[in-house]
């Protein structure tokens, strides 16, 4: 019998090297707020984005010249014009330009898995067209998420439930770990309303304090654009 391929969830980046050699390819998730930043950034025409881990790194490409975006704990970091907010992103200022970004879990995460054949960019905006596109690759497939500061975060581990499901309604792949199970049932029982099931999660309590309500109302309304970005040596792109 010819096995299928797999899907299953991480729920954080520590827990990465326990499932890293089994798959080829990694879909990172860092729904409030780094990947819906992303994807909303390519959707408005950004032509690359550079993922990076550190704040030393972000001055040095700043210094350079470079565009760059920093955030840390939710707010922007002093001596940046951009931070990972995905709504500062939706007009045309980047539109084919190179933007260095870094942030709190997302980049890390991105940067964690960046030696995987095929490394994708998910999140609710775009969540149609990245099982669309996993689908259609037909690889086992390891959904990352960032979580926040290498601990569980609720609203990652939804997403990646609905991508796992996704998948695995089409009987195209097979899953094996609890995880996905726990992943799966979270985002069946979040599905009809993502903002009032999340309402209680901490890092959407963050990110209230900080009155980036508006970011958490985008963030949670799936489908928003059909961008999938992938990454393609050191930076990121979007697939034509």
């Amino acid at each position: 019998m010819i096995s299928k391929p797999k899907v299953e969830v991480c729920f954080t980046p520590n827990l990465f090297p326990l499932y890293a050699e089994d798959f080829e390819v990694v879909v990172v998730i860092d729904v409030l707020r780094a990947t819906s930043a992303i994807c909303t950034a390519f959707h408005h025409g950004v032509e690359k984005i550079i993922p990076v881990s550190t704040l030393q790194e972000a001055k040095e490409y700043k210094n350079k010249g470079f565009h760059v975006a920093a955030e840390r704990k939710g707010k922007i970091v002093d001596g940046f014009d951009y931070g990972n907010s995905p709504l500062s992103y939706r007009n045309d200022k980047l539109k084919g330009e190179t933007l260095v970004l870094t942030t709190t879990n997302g980049t890390k995460a991105i940067n964690i898995a960046k030696d995987i054949e095929h490394l994708l960019i998910g999140s609710l905006l775009n969540l149609n067209a990245i099982c669309k596109y996993l689908t259609d690759l037909n690889k086992s497939v390891l959904i990352l998420g960032s979580g926040w500061q290498n601990k569980f975060c609720l609203e990652d581990s939804i997403c990646a439930g609905a991508i796992s499901e996704n998948l695995l309604q089409t009987n195209n792949f097979e899953s094996f770990n609890d995880s996905t199970i726990a992943a799966k049932y979270l985002y069946l029982s979040a599905r009809t309303n993502f903002f009032g099931y999340l309402k209680a999660s901490s890092h959407r309590k963050r990110l209230k304090k900080l009155n980036l309500n508006e970011d958490i109302k985008y963030c949670l309304t799936a489908n928003q654009t059909d961008v999938v970005p992938y990454r393609e040596d050191y930076y990121l792109k979007k697939l034509s």
